[in-house]
């Protein structure tokens, strides 16, 4: 450590953590400004500065061919496949790639540590994140947290623990943050194992989605938006409750989700090496990118355990992503009876595969980008990728007035 970083970590050291949050209320509580690595956030932040494109040109070699519209919605990748393990891990959340890649790197001495996330012993929804060092610690780890985590707390760690080797899983604004500050962590190789995401929220608003939603809150040990149209709750007894996309309360549900998240266009986690999702598959299967030759070191180290299929795309999503802009912004929530015949309807005849992804990641773009053009006018511009606005710009908008802020 340079005398200048350790004058850094020893005034990051007097302040307590959350005291500072240069993106003010977009701030998507990432951890990097509980560090001494605070000093790079204005190029680091995803909500402050947008540099994507160079980034995935640093990373993966080159950046998105805008021609192409799959690079528009999946980013760079050298491969993409469907796939489960044949031996599911017990109470994952899905059958455990996430979890089975992170062993295998750590077993091996790829790498000397995982930085992953359990939760507190007092709450199941509260993250806690860890430089794992043992299988019992990465299996600790093994069901999300649908709630801001400040994975990047941990990077004083990593140079204080001397660690050369390491990976990292996260999603995508941690990782924008992480690979600005990448060269300057010591590391040997670091390794990024990305998942997607969206629509994430404070513990608050987890709490308030749950009792607007849940039969029974108090029991959810995990919960999706699955491809079949209906939010997925699995419960302590081993019961899941399936509620349709169509019957959530819009109008109480629309202010739960952080406004970094509502401001987001990196879905799909653009700079990690290797992706591990489920938008992209089948339902019972998960998608996986390969972004680079490091992402595909990394499957490769799984494959044997894995059942793998092709990808697929089946149906149209535009006219349904159309329907459900105006349909969000009035908050339209159907009589359950109705949105349960609606979801079994659409899941029979609607998107699947990669083209129920582009439907998801079209519907919350749109969202978010009226979202920023309403709320933060003048960051519009700057802040919405190119990518990100190609997609918009397939569908009609409504007008949009900005707030005075």
């Amino acid at each position: 450590m340079t005398a200048t970083d350790s004058a850094k970590h020893q005034k990051s050291k007097a302040l307590k953590p959350g005291s500072r949050r240069p993106a003010k209320e977009l701030c998507s509580e990432c951890g990097l400004c509980d560090t001494y690595y605070i000093h790079y956030v204005k190029e680091s932040c995803a909500f402050l500065t947008q540099h994507i494109a160079e980034l995935e040109a640093e990373i993966h070699g080159r950046s998105r061919n805008l021609d192409n519209p799959d690079d528009w919605y999946f980013g760079v990748s050298q491969n993409m496949m469907a796939a489960r393990k044949k031996e599911p891990i017990e109470g994952a959340q899905w059958t455990g790639i996430v979890s089975t890649i992170a062993i295998e790197m750590l077993e091996k001495g790829i790498v000397e540590g995982v930085v992953c996330v359990q939760n507190t012993k007092e709450d199941r929804f509260q993250p806690m994140p860890i430089i794992a060092k043992t299988r019992e610690e990465i299996l600790a780890a093994k069901v999300n947290k649908p709630t801001l985590s400040p994975n990047l707390s941990v990077l004083e760690q990593i140079e204080k623990s001397g660690m050369k080797r390491l990976l990292v899983i996260g999603v995508g604004c941690q990782i924008q943050a992480l690979r600005t500050v990448e060269k300057k962590l010591g590391l040997e190789k670091l390794y990024v194992l990305g998942t997607p995401c969206v629509d994430n929220v404070s513990r608050a608003g987890l709490q308030k989605f749950l009792d607007t939603t849940s039969r029974s809150p108090e029991t959810v040990m995990s919960y999706e938006f699955m491809q079949d149209f209906n939010v997925h709750f699995k419960h302590e007894d081993g019961s899941t409750e399936k509620v349709p996309f169509f019957g959530l309360n819009t109008k109480e549900l629309k202010d739960v989700f952080a406004p970094s998240c509502l401001s987001c266009f990196d879905y799909v986690n653009s700079l990690a090496d290797l992706v591990v999702g489920y938008m992209g598959a089948p339902f019972g299967w998960q998608w996986i990118v390969v972004r680079n030759d490091t992402g595909q070191e990394m499957l490769d180290l799984v494959t044997d355990q894995l059942n793998t299929q092709p990808v697929m795309s089946q149906g149209n999503r535009k006219e349904a992503v159309q329907q459900s802009i105006p349909a969000y912004e009035k908050g339209v929530t159907l009589p359950m009876w109705a949105a349960k015949l609606m979801g079994v309807f659409i899941e029979r005849i609607g998107p699947k595969g990669l083209e129920y992804a582009r439907f998801s990641i079209d519907s919350h773009f749109t969202r978010n980008y009226l979202y920023v053009k309403r709320n933060y006018p003048e960051k519009l511009e700057a802040h919405v990728p190119e990518y990100a606005k190609r997609i918009v710009g397939q569908y009609k908008l409504p007008e949009v007035y900005s707030n005075p802020k």
